[in-house]
């Protein structure tokens, strides 16, 4: 059998499907694909995804990194996360044995992200001093919180930005600063501590 009938042959085996499509105007559909009907196929919609992202990356020992549904009073007792650092994204948590902090932190290139490594990396120190674990998140754990964590590495533990990254994108695959910080980022060096 030829790889173009082994495809043919697995697509087959399928089963049906329907997909929930949201236009940028607001309007929603369903997609559907089954052996009868082809997929009606929409223009500049995007696919929402309602499961939450509630598993933090463990990026060192003591160090987690995720979304703002990681604050979840389970997944913090699950993980032992007893300190939560957000990043821009107000989720406060209201359970005993945990100290919060809230940063103001917009995901925008222009936004100064030294002023708020300045914030973040002493609650970190705090932690790490403290033998606690903690979460740093925003919204997605995509940028923002994902920008502080690679500035932690830069400045407190000595790593280049490309080891940083490197370090944060393996425990967390889905992360992407935005420019700005990116361009901080690269700027930065363990020689350079400010807090």
């Amino acid at each position: 059998m030829s790889l173009l009938e082994s495809i043919r042959a697995k697509k087959e085996g399928l089963k049906l499907t329907e997909t929930l499509i949201t236009h940028v105007d607001g309007r929603r559909f369903k997609e559907t694909k089954d052996s009868t009907t082809e997929v009606v196929k929409s223009r500049y919609g995007y696919v929402v995804d309602t499961k939450p992202d509630d598993v933090p990356a463990e990026v060192l020992p003591f160090l987690y990194l995720g979304s703002q549904d990681c604050c979840d009073e389970c997944v913090l007792r699950k993980y032992d996360l007893t300190c939560v650092l957000s990043v821009g994204i107000e989720a406060p948590v209201r359970y005993s044995g945990i100290t919060y902090k809230y940063i103001t932190c917009l995901d925008l290139p222009e936004t100064d992200l030294e002023s708020t490594l300045k914030e973040c990396i002493p609650f970190v120190q705090q932690a790490k001093c403290q033998n606690r674990n903690v979460l740093v998140h925003c919204n997605a754990g995509v940028s923002r919180s994902a920008s502080v964590i690679i500035g932690y590495l830069i400045l407190v533990e000595g790593y280049s930005y490309v080891e940083a990254y490197d370090i944060v994108k393996t425990a967390r695959n889905c992360i992407k600063p935005n420019t700005g910080f990116e361009k901080q980022l690269r700027c930065l060096s363990s020689s350079k501590i400010f807090f």
